[in-house]
């Protein structure tokens, strides 16, 4: 992905800057801790497409 359209993306909903995770392919918002997926070279910036990096609370 090049590097000078990940400076201009933002959170499609708070509007922070994203990170690019090249291992994973994808682009985090650590404000609403979601990872938006990169769908061959093309960011998905869909909220329903986000997956929450919040983790399940485990039981106790």
């Amino acid at each position: 992905m090049e590097p000078r359209l990940i400076e201009i993306l933002v959170c499609p909903l708070c509007k922070s800057k994203l990170v690019h995770d090249r291992d994973n392919l994808e682009l985090i918002c650590k404000a609403d801790q979601l990872a938006f997926p990169i769908r061959d070279g093309i960011p998905v910036m869909l909220s329903s497409e986000a997956r929450s990096l919040e983790n399940p609370a485990t039981p106790a």
